[in-house]
């Protein structure tokens, strides 16, 4: 394998006119040539003796490529450096350290204590001595065991990007009587906050001996403005049978100067930092500070949404509680329109951005008669129409339900354009209330235009379904999450996060968590399964349906990753 720390660089096609940046990756191979390759494929190949750039003095580029250079060309290389050359030096921006080897093989890997501070001594890991571990079999995590982020592939394809595979490694970075950890919980609430807290403090505790661990109260603000809490075994024994979390939670108040003086003046030598892509953006900024002051702190995220729409990982912890108790609500709207002549349910779900819980929770009732999303727009009136869909259905059936997520159909309140600009301390817009809206408007219809008696009963359990305990499955999630967390972070990894990728834990940079968010994929067969549950149009017209699918590479991508489906048995015949 050839371990070499390569830049990633930043693709821009001049010509193109949606502007997307295309991830590139550079790196030397075994006979000294610097390839460039996208999607696992090389573009450029230029041989190291042309002296274009020494990898060493490069960790970052940005650049613009020229289609007019054919492949194999070395100008696009020179024009690289000379444009961007002084990208790799932004503060700002957590630098990707790869490591590249054979068939394609790319390790996108997490930084180190050891990266920034020389002869840091290790230690034995104090699970060798535990015997509740003595059973185990190759506890240990090998050094290089990573984990795929793909693993539907063709038989000639590369072997693409991996991540590091999470799990106690034999040799720590920290004595079990220097640590001193902190935790911190930020943004909204989400079923399972708790058990990560309880499974961080108990890890830390009894795999590690680790007896010094605070809760920072209320959030980023509560670094510089609030007291501490001590934790310990006992204080959290039974926390995870509550909803919530008990060291409160605020969004906004980071201020990276302050939060890292407390680190250092309270001798803070672990953070946790768990909270959703905006909380995880604010622990890289914390990570790159704490890097500049050359500190031995080792920086640490759990991500955490209800909404599922982190990137990279299969999921995120809370969701399959949430989805479990949405099924209460769509149960109750089911039965208020069944009851009655032309009832209709309706039921919105969290989901400002993804629809994932819209999507799973009418999956899972198969009492739905139509999902809204904010990925699959529609429209109300006219042929094709949610109106007419509704009219159908009720003439078919006698009864409908209706489930919408909270950011769909927001390009309709065209009302409400001004509110729409306003956010919260998150930086998340304020969304209008798209429930109430839809459901007046369905009235007005009905009554006014076609003189249709309807009864239509409204459900909005969106807080509701986050604030309970975890079920079953997010307990132990959360545990594993914990744990991995806490093995990564005595191993001296930092500027990380733990997740799920493929059914295995492992350490995630923080710019891969928050460089873009996760969404419904509208021409996956997942969503096509949705469309057959509910036999409800697609309100998309082929343009629409081809805009989504995006341009040829977009097309690659899903058919990269397993995607086969055709776009045509998405669209409704109509």
């Amino acid at each position: 394998m050839d371990s070499v720390i390569a830049p990633l660089c930043l693709f821009i096609p001049l010509n193109c006119n949606n502007n997307k940046k295309k991830s590139y990756y550079c790196y030397y191979n075994s006979n000294h040539i610097l390839n460039i390759s996208f999607k696992n494929k090389i573009r450029c190949s230029v041989p190291s003796s042309a002296g274009i750039f020494n990898l060493k003095k490069f960790t970052a580029v940005s650049f613009r490529y020229d289609h007019r250079h054919r492949r194999g060309s070395s100008s696009c290389l020179r024009r690289a450096v000379m444009d961007s050359s002084n990208s790799a030096s932004s503060p700002d921006m957590q630098k990707p350290k790869i490591v590249t080897g054979p068939g394609g093989y790319v390790l996108e890997d997490v930084p180190h204590l050891s990266d920034y501070i020389p002869d840091l001594p290790t230690y034995p890991n104090p699970l060798q001595d535990n015997p509740a571990y003595s059973v185990v079999k190759q506890y240990f995590v090998h050094v290089d065991d990573t984990v795929p982020q793909k693993i539907v592939v063709h038989k000639d394809s590369p072997r693409g990007v991996h991540f590091r595979r999470a799990g106690p490694r034999q040799r720590v970075y920290f004595d079990s009587d220097e640590v001193h950890a902190c935790i911190v919980t930020c943004g909204g609430l989400c079923p399972g906050l708790n058990t990560v807290i309880r499974e961080i403090v108990c890890g830390l505790y009894h795999m590690y001996g680790v007896k010094k661990v605070l809760g920072i109260d209320g959030g980023y603000k509560g670094f510089y403005a609030k007291n501490t809490v001590h934790l310990d075994p006992k204080v959290v024994n039974d926390i995870h049978k509550r909803g919530g979390t008990i060291l409160g939670t605020s969004r906004g108040g980071h201020d990276t100067s302050k939060i890292v003086d407390s680190i250092q003046d309270r001798g803070i030598n672990q953070v946790y930092i768990i909270g959703g892509d905006g909380t995880q953006r604010g622990a890289a900024v914390i990570f790159e500070e704490v890097r500049r002051r050359g500190l031995k702190v080792s920086v640490a995220g759990i991500p955490k949404t209800i909404d599922n729409d982190i990137p990279v990982i299969d999921k995120s912890f809370g969701f399959d509680t949430a989805v479990e108790e949405a099924q209460r609500a769509i149960n109750a709207a089911h039965v208020e329109a069944d009851s009655i002549e032309n009832g209709i349910g309706l039921v919105k779900l969290m989901g400002r951005y993804s629809g994932f819980i819209a999507m799973y929770a009418t999956l899972a009732s198969r009492d739905v008669d139509c999902c809204l999303i904010p990925e699959s727009p529609f429209y109300l009136e006219g042929p094709g129409g949610l109106f007419e869909y509704i009219e159908k259905r009720l003439k078919e059936n006698g009864h409908m339900v209706i489930v919408i997520a909270e950011g769909a159909g927001q390009e309709l309140l065209s009302e409400s354009i001004q509110s729409m600009t306003l956010k919260d301390a998150s930086g998340n817009k304020l969304l209008q209330d798209v429930g109430l809206w839809i459901s007046q408007r369905i009235k007005d219809y009905f009554s006014k235009q076609r003189k249709m008696p309807i009864n239509l009963k409204y459900i909005d359990p969106t807080y509701m379904i986050r604030a309970i305990p975890s079920n079953a499955s997010d307990n132990v999630y959360c545990t594993l999450l914990a744990q991995s967390v806490v093995h990564g972070a005595m191993a001296g990894y930092t500027g990380f996060t733990s997740g799920l990728v493929n059914g295995r834990q492992t350490y995630i940079p923080f710019y891969r968590i928050i460089e873009k968010r996760n969404g419904v994929v509208i021409t996956d067969r997942m969503w096509a399964r949705l469309l057959s549950s509910t036999n409800q149009p697609s309100f998309l017209c082929l343009k629409d349906s081809i805009e989504d699918t995006g341009d040829e590479e977009q097309s690659n991508q899903l058919l990269e990753n397993g995607h086969c489906g055709e776009e045509g048995s998405l669209i409704s015949k109509r």
